[in-house]
């Protein structure tokens, strides 16, 4: 058979340099284009010189039609606002498309135009696209032909509060998640605020009323709850420069009577035990960045506090990883009809 002809537009940013090192070492892809308007004409090696002799294709500025006509799959790392213009045209052009910008993930078009400052151009393409979570959407990506990848803030919450949004037992109204991010999170462009100087040694919040991310995770956390959540989330920006630790407080629901650090891992280890990706921690082992960073796992756990009675739940993964490129690999093979792990047993040593 015949390989998937995958393209990357955007492919220069850190989300497309984590594509392409998700998809080289998938067995069954080959790349089609690798676009960048801002290096044109230079070679992928030579924007990433630890690519050399491994990926040295040339970027190119090819219109979208082309890369859709002869394209399977075309990965979009692009900013919102410009995807929501780009991913319609690739679609009318055959191909299926995992787009990782904000423009795509929402059900409710007035959420993502107050969220986002936007006006939705095509908010039909909304009720088509699906999350691209597949631990949650797994039925839904073999046929889709849209993919919204979801932020890495969102996996990262997500997946921890899962099991206990979809049992009813913790209080929907009194969610509380600090999130903190590597600065890789920000993007690759030239910005005093997370320059070397500036963020070295240096810990900091942002955002910290109205971050778009906090409508996401309400949505798709109202989605597995089956009623209204609402949240308070806070970002945090660290100085390494990838990775993300989430630390999510909640007071146990009034049917979680039984509430101990025991069920709480007990509920992780029943509701993750077939999926592979998804690593529930052992008792007293808690979440930690360089436990996942360069992979595409994601580890949980959690504890209860009788002294306030909140439950206190972390997860830990790498948000290039988990959090956005690989897992964008994942739901291709959800998608394409392949294993979910091929071309993913990819981990890092020191």
């Amino acid at each position: 058979m015949s390989k998937v002809k995958v393209s990357i537009i955007g492919a220069t940013g850190y989300v497309g340099a984590e594509l392409v090192r998700g998809f080289l070492g998938h067995p069954e892809v080959e790349f089609q284009y690798l676009t960048s308007r801002s290096f044109e004409g230079q070679l992928f090696s030579d924007i990433y010189p630890v690519f050399r002799g491994v990926c040295d294709i040339r970027l190119t500025d090819t219109p979208y039609e082309t890369v859709a006509k002869e394209s399977d799959l075309v990965v979009t790392a692009l900013p919102h606002g410009v995807s929501s213009k780009t991913v319609p045209v690739l679609l009318e052009n055959g191909a299926r498309v995992i787009d990782h910008s904000g423009d795509f993930r929402y059900k409710d078009v007035n959420t993502y135009e107050n969220s986002y400052k936007l006006v939705h151009p095509d908010p039909e393409l909304l009720k088509e696209a699906v999350y691209g979570i597949p631990e949650f959407y797994r039925e839904d990506l073999k046929n889709a032909r849209l993919v919204a990848n979801p932020g890495c803030y969102p996996t990262c919450s997500l997946i921890a509060l899962a099991p206990f949004l979809k049992a009813g037992l913790i209080d929907t109204g009194s969610i509380i998640i600090d999130a903190v991010s590597g600065v890789s999170g920000a993007g690759r462009k030239e910005s005093l605020p997370y320059s070397f100087c500036e963020m070295q040694e240096n810990f900091k919040p942002y955002g910290v009323v109205g971050h778009r991310h906090t409508t996401e995770i309400e949505e798709q956390a109202s989605f597995l709850a089956g009623e209204k959540v609402r949240l308070s989330f806070t970002p945090h920006l660290a100085p390494f420069k990838r990775g993300m630790l989430n630390t999510i407080y909640a007071r146990p629901s009034a049917k979680f009577t039984d509430v101990s650090d025991e069920k709480i891992n007990a509920i992780y280890k029943e509701y993750y035990k077939d999926e592979y990706f998804v690593r529930a921690l052992d008792m007293k082992v808690l979440p930690e960045i360089k436990a996942v960073n360069g992979s595409n796992f994601i580890e949980v756990n959690g504890v209860f506090d009788k002294e306030t009675n909140l439950i206190k739940l972390f997860s830990a993964q790498d948000n290039l990883g988990k959090g956005a490129a690989l897992q964008a690999v994942q739901a291709f093979n959800a998608m394409f009809g392949f294993d979910e792990k091929t071309g993913l047993n990819i981990v890092r040593g020191v």
